[in-house]
């Protein structure tokens, strides 16, 4: 069964036990998710079932959104709220202050991941090694930060909405918001409200075709060929090596290249509709 839907994690569940929970209760066979959410954090996830689960690579995911809201004095060493060793009163922080810090980090942004994360570290992941108190060395990576604005800020805590390229660790960005502060700061609160164009509207199954964005091309004319995956030559079409369209045909769709000898490459066919 071919669907494509957004669902809303709830906070303190693995994403992986979440996605188990949906497959349980649609009855589904093969299904697969976007990126990951921290297990405290909630929000959207893309979910794809049968073989839509192909088509992750072929939407832009490139940008996220996320609403957090930042412990100014606590301390953590996951950077959230699941792991608080430490909490001090801190003096309330100048709204024009946390503007300007905010406004700074705006752009591209260097930094070290959490060591509670996903990444690996020689084949182990790193919050493997850190629950075993283990020495956590990471590479730092560069992320941009597109927005970011106050919601607000009722001190300890300050409420803020993000949007960043795909991969960012918003703990992360807690804790360089926080170190700006000159104080400890951690997450206790994180909500994803979109991954690209995807935003969650109650688990409504949603047509793949409105969120790849390759060029249409007719070859209508080459359907029952390109439903066997046929090869087929196009040279009197006007083409565009290199580039990657999307063929829509009765009850199925393929996303296809040309070679240099305007053949088709099949990226993906005889996807159902």
């Amino acid at each position: 069964m071919n669907r494509l839907f957004v669902a809303k994690k709830p906070p303190f569940l693995s994403s992986n036990k979440f996605l188990q929970k949906i497959k349980y209760q649609m009855n589904l066979k093969k299904i697969g998710y976007s990126g990951i959410l921290d297990p405290f954090a909630s929000g959207v996830l893309v979910v794809a079932s049968g073989s839509y689960t192909k088509l992750f690579s072929h939407f832009d995911l490139s940008k996220k959104t996320y609403i957090a809201t930042l412990w100014l004095g606590a301390k953590s060493s996951s950077l959230d709220i699941e792991n608080i060793t430490n909490i001090e009163i801190t003096k309330p922080v100048p709204k024009i202050k946390l503007l300007e810090v905010l406004d700074s980090l705006k752009g591209k942004i260097t930094y070290k991941p959490p060591k509670f994360s996903a990444k690996k570290i020689n084949g182990i992941r790193a919050y493997k090694l850190a629950r075993e108190n283990k020495e956590v060395e990471l590479k730092a990576i560069t992320s941009e930060i597109f927005d970011i604005s106050i919601l607000n800020y009722s001190h300890p805590f300050l409420s803020f909405k993000i949007s960043v390229s795909n991969g960012t660790y918003i703990r992360s960005i807690g804790e360089i918001i926080a170190q700006k502060l000159e104080v400890d700061g951690a997450l206790s609160n994180l909500v994803r409200v979109s991954e690209g164009d995807f935003v969650f509207d109650n688990y409504k199954f949603l047509n793949p075709l409105d969120f790849i964005t390759y060029p249409r091309i007719d070859l209508s004319l080459y359907e029952n060929d390109m439903r066997c995956g046929k090869t087929i030559n196009t040279r009197n079409l006007k083409i565009l090596k290199n580039c990657r369209y999307i063929a829509i045909f009765t009850d199925f769709f393929s996303i296809i290249e040309f070679n240099d000898f305007g053949e088709i490459r099949y990226i993906l066919n005889n996807v159902g509709l």
